[in-house]
């Protein structure tokens, strides 16, 4: 199971946002649906062994997390209003400390990277990093930051984490998924 999480600093976490604005009322939502549809969608498929966390830290009450199952998920179409959608509708259900799903492989909780932290060793991507085609072993959790760089709060959680590059420019973490997802099939498969 491979495991991408994203931290959305200005996300909501209230269906308070229209799916006609999702960068500017949903606080860059766009951002992290495109990252949902990297990490699950194939052609024609969803990579099943998937699951994908977003971090909501905007207004009003974060922060929550939402999981996407790759195993569970329906009603996902590869666009960002799709996304957005079942975001929209499980982010307002009333949840605890553990995840509560409110569509079919659309899960919310309480609670952010600290705990996620807790539950996963995560490779930070950081086009800083190691070349991720010189590193042996790649772990089976990554995490990434929305369109701004990860907070100081954030930065001394992960200080431990191996910082791995895709390579030399800075990409979207969507295209950094991709690219993830293209590095782990070929390894997987044993195609050169």
């Amino acid at each position: 199971m491979t495991a991408f999480a994203i931290i959305g600093h200005l996300a909501r976490t209230d269906g308070g946002f229209s799916l006609n604005d999702l960068p500017g009322s949903g606080g860059r939502m766009d951002v992290l649906c495109r990252c949902v549809n990297a990490s699950l969608f194939l052609s024609h498929d969803l990579r099943r062994d998937v699951d994908c966390y977003l971090v909501l830290l905007g207004a009003p009450s974060g922060p929550k997390t939402v999981k996407f199952s790759g195993e569970a998920v329906r009603s996902l179409s590869p666009d960002e209003r799709s996304a957005g959608a079942l975001i929209k509708k499980v982010i307002d259900i009333p949840c605890g400390s553990e995840f509560r799903e409110g569509a079919d492989g659309v899960s919310v909780r309480k609670g952010g990277l600290e705990r996620l932290a807790g539950e996963h060793r995560f490779a930070v991507m950081d086009e800083q990093g190691m070349d991720v085609r010189t590193v042996d072993a790649l772990p089976d959790a990554f995490l990434l930051s929305d369109h701004l760089n990860f907070a100081a709060a954030e930065e001394e959680l992960i200080r431990d984490c191996p910082r791995i590059s895709v390579g030399p420019k800075c990409l979207h973490a969507d295209h950094t998924i991709t690219v993830l997802h293209n590095e782990l099939d070929r390894r997987i498969s044993g195609w050169k």
